[in-house]
């Protein structure tokens, strides 16, 4: 019992002591240290995460709806769009030539055309390659993206969005041969995204 009560006595007077000395300390001047927190690691593995994100973001199943033109593009070779298709005011085509004319909520795995809820061009304002069908930077388009989507609502994004969803199941050409799919699988596209906005979704810097 005395042990105890002895025991209890120190623990107190050190920590006492560990009080009045950072106290102590900052009354005179001088620096208490403080717990360090490895922002720029953090940064550096969100920037990381980001590069891996990018590397899905501009492959032709994706990027193929991010254009800066008026029609989408298709294929590998990302040609322009079959049928003189276009964007329209709303991003889904025009009258007599929407996008769920001919792409359903589903692959049509019968004729080769590409479905998913929802089917249509991202808008302008997420554009992901310029006019001359070259492919933006990766921190163009870092700042096109984290300017149109909070951190949560870009993960949300790529975690449930039917046509992110799609990218990785593309389904077939009507050759019956597979389209191509993205570097990542969706879990680890999510994985990275994840990674990327717990960092802070932080952005490189242009060369």
């Amino acid at each position: 019992m005395f042990q105890t009560h002895r025991a209890t006595r120190l623990l107190i007077a050190l920590i006492a002591c560990a009080g009045w000395s950072a106290t102590a300390a900052r009354a005179w001047g001088q620096t208490v240290p403080q717990a360090v927190t490895p922002i720029s690691a953090n940064r550096e593995a969100g920037l990381a995460a980001w590069q891996r994100v990018y590397s899905v973001l501009t492959n032709p199943r994706c990027i193929n709806c991010h254009t800066a033109t008026q029609h989408p593009e298709q294929g590998d070779d990302r040609l322009p769009h079959l049928f003189n298709v276009v964007r329209g005011p709303e991003d889904k085509g025009v009258p007599g030539l929407n996008c769920a004319t001919c792409h359903q909520g589903a692959n049509a795995e019968s004729t080769g055309v590409p479905g998913a809820h929802n089917w249509h061009l991202a808008p302008l304002s997420m554009k992901w390659q310029d006019l001359n069908d070259q492919i933006l930077s990766s921190a163009e388009v870092c700042q096109s993206l984290t300017h149109s989507l909070s951190g949560p609502g870009i993960l949300k994004h790529h975690e449930e969005e039917p046509l992110v969803l799609w990218a990785f199941q593309p389904g077939h050409h009507r050759d019956g041969t597979a389209r191509s799919l993205p570097p990542l699988t969706h879990d680890e596209f999510v994985a990275a995204t994840r990674t990327w906005v717990e960092a802070g979704t932080p952005c490189p810097q242009n060369p």
